[in-house]
């Protein structure tokens, strides 16, 4: 099972680099890189939602979850 980060495809979506989302966030640009690639261990519920204030998007819309069998 994996849980995958559409957070690059929201983030185009909305027009929005890197740069400006790690600034509305308040998350460097190396963690958020992290995320949106997928090799994230782990998110706070706090990140999680300041990420979907500023895309104005759900948690469904970034995290998915694939069965990988």
């Amino acid at each position: 099972m994996s849980i995958i980060v559409n957070l690059d495809v929201m983030m185009a979506k909305r027009k929005m680099s890197l740069n400006e989302l790690s600034e509305l966030v308040g998350v460097t640009i190396v963690n958020l890189s992290i995320l949106k690639q997928s090799k994230g261990k782990a998110i706070r519920f706090s990140t999680l939602e300041a990420i979907c204030k500023a895309l104005d998007c759900q948690p469904g819309d970034i995290l998915e979850y694939r069965d990988d069998e």
